[in-house]
């Protein structure tokens, strides 16, 4: 029972991480690509000083910090309960 329920943990673990890993790959390969092909709209200016690159490329850093807290957050709240849960359990010699 135990070793089943740390697998699907495990599972859940690794499809969170990869969702949020894609879509910190997406904002960030998305604005390389931007960068490689889209130069003129990238310099459009929205105000004196601020183009659109450097508002795309404030993005990206803001969602890979959002992205992270995310998962930290989750991590915190049910992760990690559920390991000391298990690991108690374990400490006990229930199944």
């Amino acid at each position: 029972m135990q070793e089943r329920e740390l697998r699907e943990l495990a599972a859940k673990r690794g499809r969170i991480a990869a969702g949020l890993t894609i879509a910190t790959m997406v904002a960030y390969f998305g604005f390389i690509l931007m960068v490689a092909w889209g130069k003129p709209l990238l310099a459009t200016r929205l105000h004196p000083g601020l183009s659109l690159g450097m508002l795309l490329g404030s993005f990206v850093i803001i969602a890979a910090w959002v992205l992270t807290g995310i998962y930290v957050r989750w991590a915190n709240r049910h992760y990690d309960e559920a390991v000391s849960r298990l690991s108690a359990k374990k400490r006990e010699g229930g199944s």
